[in-house]
C-alpha cells in the first residue's frame, strides 16, 4: 500500500513531507463555504490528493475557527496547504493580522501553512535580509511547529530567478526553519524555460527537503506540468477555470493523467 493510500485510510497523519509520488494538490481560491465546498468536491472526484486553500480569498464572515473547521472537514482528512497572503479580500490588512488568520487555519486542522519570505517586512523579491524581521519570522514558524503543523515559506519573486539566485534564496528560506522550500519565478523565453528546467536538477541535488519550484510567464506553464517528474514535490492544480482563478496552474485531470503515467 502507497504512502498516500495508507494516510487517505486515516493510519497516516496529513503531510506533504512523505509521498510515494508527487502529490495532486487542488487549488481553491473561493469567497465562501458553500463554494469551496463544490469545487473541493469536484476535485475529490477529478483524483486531488491534498487541498491548497487561500484564506486570504475568503470573506471575512468565514474567517473564523468554526468556519475554517467546517471548511477543512469537505477535505476528509487530505493535507491541506493554507495561504493568507497580502491581497484579494485581505487587501489592506496588516502583515501581523494576515498571519493570525494563518494560525487560526492551524489551529483548525490545516497540514502546511504559507510564509511569505518578507512578511513582517516587505522586500523585493519577497524576501526580507532585515535581521529584525528575520527574528520575527521564526518566532512564527516556531509558533506554527509547536501548533504540529508543517511549514512552507514563500518567494514569488515575479522576474525571472538564474540557477545561483534561486538556490540562494532556496539556501535562506531553509535558515529560517521552513519544512518545504517554495519559489516562484518567470520564464519569458525558451531559454529562461531551460534554465528553469535546470533549476530544478539543482534544487534536487543541493536541498535537503522538499521544494515547490513553479514559473510563470509565456514559458512557464511547462515547469508545473513536468516539474514534479523532476524533483518538485507536487503539483498545484485547478479543477476548474474562471476569471479569479490562476489560468497557470494547470488543470487536475490533466495532471493526474500525465503524474500516473510517470516514472518515479
Amino acid at each position: 500500500m502507497s504512502i498516500q493510500n495508507e494516510r487517505n485510510m486515516g493510519t497516516l497523519k496529513p503531510t506533504f513531507l512523505t509521498y510515494s509520488r508527487p502529490l495532486l494538490c487542488a487549488m481553491i481560491q473561493e469567497k465562501t463555504l458553500e463554494t469551496a465546498k463544490n469545487r473541493i468536491y469536484d476535485a475529490h472526484y477529478d483524483g486531488a490528493e491534498a487541498f491548497g486553500i487561500q484564506l486570504c480569498n475568503l470573506l471575512p464572515e468565514y474567517r473564523n475557527e468554526e468556519s475554517l473547521k467546517k471548511l477543512f472537514g469537505f477535505c476528509e482528512g487530505k493535507p491541506i496547504y493554507i495561504t493568507s497572503y497580502r491581497g484579494h479580500e485581505s487587501q489592506g490588512l496588516s502583515d501581523e493580522e494576515c498571519m493570525e488568520l494563518l494560525l487560526m487555519g492551524a489551529r483548525c486542522g490545516a497540514t502546511l501553512c504559507d510564509v511569505m519570505g518578507d512578511v513582517f517586512g516587505k522586500a523585493e523579491y519577497e524576501l526580507s535580509f532585515d535581521p529584525a524581521v528575520i527574528e520575527k519570522q521564526k518566532k512564527l514558524i516556531d509558533e506554527i511547529h509547536a501548533l504540529g503543523c508543517e511549514v512552507l515559506m514563500s518567494c514569488h519573486v515575479r522576474c525571472f530567478f538564474d540557477e545561483e539566485k534561486t538556490l540562494t534564496w532556496a539556501r535562506e528560506q531553509i535558515k529560517r526553519g521552513t519544512d518545504v522550500v517554495k519559489i516562484v519565478t518567470e520564464a519569458n523565453t525558451v531559454e529562461e524555460q531551460q534554465v528553469c528546467i535546470n533549476t530544478i536538477y539543482r534544487l534536487r541535488k543541493e536541498l535537503d527537503r522538499p521544494f515547490l519550484y513553479l514559473a510563470s510567464g509565456k514559458y512557464g506553464k511547462l515547469t508545473r506540468q513536468i516539474g514534479a517528474a523532476l524533483g518538485v514535490c507536487m503539483y498545484l492544480c485547478m479543477d476548474h477555470y474562471e476569471n479569479a482563478n490562476s489560468k497557470d496552474q494547470p488543470k487536475l485531470r490533466a495532471m493526474k493523467a500525465v503524474r500516473d503515467n510517470m516514472l518515479y
